[in-house]
């Protein structure tokens, strides 16, 4: 008979080491073989069996008894040490592994938006989202559209939610809604009563814009040159909500995107489309191409609209379709 190379384990009982491994760490914790034995569903001698075997694979005495108790030797001790998180992480894999793939659905979102979009258009969304994982949690990035970009190109935002002109090449940007320009005046402003409004009508007085280093001033400029209007900026302020005060307060008229404008409004101001002039702004999402969405993101994208970016494996995003 060939005998096995040194140092090489074998376990005589039934071949299997984590059984007398087990039976071991219970006795040990237990301080009896018979209550070792209930603990595990096994006979007495069934028990009996595995630390004899394990002895003999060790070669020394783990076990001994003192009084009615069964205590551990020195070397049982040091093997007890050892095996006792093993033989407790072994048992325990079912419940850990299950609590691990619960935690999956946990874990953070990172979304990159400008602050009207965090105003008019996340609410409802984030909201829904929060009620259905709010075991995740989510930062909303508030920044402008470059600093959005370059979080999501470095990866410091899982996607970006907002308005975008021009799509670099390496950017994938599904537009989900669409929103008319509106002119908005005081409610006894002499634009509120025209039939109709032209450029030229806008011309004599003063507009209220956003700062002009941000597209929606860039936008609104290029349509007077284009038309070759004359027009006047009253006053540059950032933020829909203070645009808005300021025209009801009767200090200028201003352009602004249909997103900003609530029932509210409407009651101290006089909103007019001027789709005819104007283009209308698209909201969506967008995603650096080839990244894979996290079943967070994707979660919030369902929220936003439904399979927005599944045409591809992976949830991975294509060309742009704008």
């Amino acid at each position: 008979m060939s005998s096995s190379a040194p140092g090489t384990p074998r376990f005589a009982y039934k071949g299997d080491r984590l059984k007398p491994l087990r039976a071991f760490c219970q006795t040990a914790r237990l301080g009896s073989v018979s209550r070792a034995a209930e603990a595990l569903y096994l006979s007495q001698p069934a028990v009996t069996l595995q630390l004899q075997a394990l002895e003999r694979e060790m070669g020394v005495r783990l076990l001994e008894r003192s009084g009615r108790r069964i205590t551990l030797t020195r070397e049982g001790q040091e093997l007890y040490d050892l095996a006792r998180p093993l033989v407790e992480g072994l048992d325990g894999l079912d419940s850990t592994f299950h609590e691990r793939i619960r935690g999956l659905d946990a874990g953070e979102l990172n979304v990159a938006a400008g602050s009207s979009t965090i105003l008019y258009l996340l609410p409802r969304i984030v909201e829904a989202f929060r009620a259905t994982h709010p075991e995740v949690r989510l930062s909303l990035h508030n920044v402008t559209g470059a600093g959005g970009l370059d979080l999501l190109r470095s990866d410091g935002v899982d996607l970006a939610v907002g308005s975008m002109l021009d799509v670099p090449a390496d950017l994938s940007y599904e537009p989900v809604y669409r929103f008319e320009p509106m002119l908005i005046t005081p409610r006894d402003h002499p634009l509120a009563q025209k039939a109709s409004i032209t450029l030229d009508d806008l011309s004599p007085y003063g507009l209220i814009l956003p700062p002009q280093r941000l597209t929606t001033y860039r936008l609104i400029d290029l349509v007077f040159q284009q038309n070759r209007v004359p027009y006047t900026v009253a006053l540059e302020v950032g933020g829909w909500e203070v645009i808005k005060q300021y025209v009801a307060m009767g200090l200028g008229i201003s352009i602004v995107t249909a997103i900003c404008l609530t029932e509210a409004d409407r009651e101290r101001l006089c909103a007019r489309s001027l789709a005819e002039y104007f283009p209308s702004r698209t909201y969506g999402v967008v995603v650096r191409k080839g990244k894979y969405l996290s079943p967070q993101a994707r979660a919030f994208v369902e929220l936003i609209k439904p399979a927005l970016f599944e045409r591809e494996d992976y949830y991975s995003t294509g060309p742009s379709e704008r």
